[in-house]
């Protein structure tokens, strides 16, 4: 039997929408959907940590609240899926000020190996606009089994994932001018540790094919913010004794 769900109970709307959105695993299921409709399998592969149980309560509990959708893809693709509604997806730019936030702590450990969906996410949340002013880029990024169109035009990032069958009923035709298949760790190097595309290759990190410049380019378009200044309480006053 599922208990009542906790509330604040404070009329802020800030409040609200944490009794929305603040349960566990709550923003991280927004994440996973942020780039299209998931299966309730590849949600969980973006979120291993989760239990099943779990998952489905949030999935449920979003669901009331008319943040997702659940439907089943027409034919072929046959394939029962969970969606943002349109409300749900204005959450974007409350996840990715998130990453921005988040990566600046101290705490944080940079470069550790992440889902696939959490990476490309985190290209949009350190892209430079200015630097891409006059760039116009298509890559497509493979992540395992997961692969993505990044599209860069008018100092513009929009990423969206490659449609696959049992997943995605789109037919549009897609290309790009280079691919690279990577795991999440050599591409966070790709993208913040300065790694070249070529080197990564040699080292056995990656493969790439494709338009090299055109790689090198897209790679340069983001930058990690610097980390936060950790505060510390000042030390006690030795000097004086015990009152």
């Amino acid at each position: 039997m599922t208990g009542k769900k906790r509330s604040y109970e404070d009329y802020c709307a800030a409040a609200h929408a944490l009794d929305l959105v603040g349960e566990r695993w709550a923003l991280l299921v927004v994440r996973e959907l942020l780039l299209g409709p998931r299966r309730f399998t590849d949600l969980r592969a973006g979120m291993p940590a989760i239990s099943p149980n779990v998952l489905t309560q949030r999935l449920n509990d979003m669901e009331a609240t008319g943040i997702v959708k659940r439907y089943r893809l027409p034919r072929p693709a046959n394939a029962w899926v969970y969606e943002l509604t349109a409300w749900g997806k204005e959450l974007e730019p409350v996840v990715l000020q998130l990453a921005q936030w988040g990566v600046r702590s101290p705490a944080f450990e940079r470069g550790k190996a992440v889902s696939a969906d959490a990476m490309v996410l985190s290209l949009k949340a350190m892209f430079l606009p200015s630097a891409a002013s006059d760039a116009t880029l298509r890559i497509r990024l493979t992540i395992q089994a997961e692969s993505y169109l990044a599209c860069v035009a008018g100092g513009v990032l929009d990423i969206m994932r490659w449609p696959q069958e049992g997943i995605s009923s789109d037919t549009r035709p897609l290309s790009a001018q280079a691919e690279v298949q990577a795991d999440t760790p050599a591409l966070l190097a790709l993208a913040y540790g300065g790694l070249d595309p070529e080197a990564g290759q040699a080292a056995g990190m990656l493969r790439y094919q494709g338009d090299l410049g055109a790689l090198r380019r897209f790679f340069s378009l983001f930058r990690l913010p610097p980390q936060a200044q950790a505060s510390h309480m000042p030390a006690a006053d030795s000097s004086q004794g015990d009152a």
